[in-house]
């Protein structure tokens, strides 16, 4: 079941970065930016350039999504059963889901993950004693320096 939080911290991140088991054994990691929550027991993504993820599901649908804030350095790891959906009414509502929230890249499937076991991430800034506050300000700054930077021509 998942918690309030934890969908509160996968709706705002829609960032989850999904690791698949490649059929000669090794670990496929890959970011999906569509990453949501589908009910209490069911996160999804759509594969819009996933091509190794799907074909990985469809030999072991073993899978793990991590969803962290980087502001806060916290999130969950959530395990579970990948399916894939390609055609159908299924398809079809989720697609629509897809489309209403603004998604106009073409999706060629929809990846059901019913969860099996969820844990909380957090770094290990706060082992130390820092408070959330104190690690969201040191990271504020981090990222507003890179954007400066980037804004400047400094980095690309």
């Amino acid at each position: 079941m998942l918690t309030d939080d934890m969908k509160r911290v996968v709706e705002e991140q829609r960032l989850g970065f999904v690791a698949t088991v490649c059929p000669n054994g090794t670990p496929n990691l890959s970011p999906k930016g569509t990453t949501t929550v589908w009910d209490d027991e069911t996160l999804m993504f759509a594969d819009i350039r996933s091509p190794q993820t799907v074909a990985n599901l469809l030999e072991n649908p073993a899978i793990e999504i991590n969803v962290v804030d980087p502001i806060s350095r916290k999130g969950y790891r959530f395990k579970g059963t990948g399916i894939v959906l390609r055609e159908g009414t299924q398809f079809d509502e989720l697609l629509a889901f897809y489309r209403a929230r603004g998604t106009n890249s073409p999706i060629k499937a929809v990846v059901l993950v019913k969860i099996e076991r969820a844990l909380p991430l957090i770094s290990p800034a706060y082992d130390n004693g820092a408070t959330e506050d104190e690690i969201r300000a040191n990271w504020r700054a981090h990222f507003n320096e890179l954007d400066t930077q980037y804004s400047q021509g400094r980095k690309r």
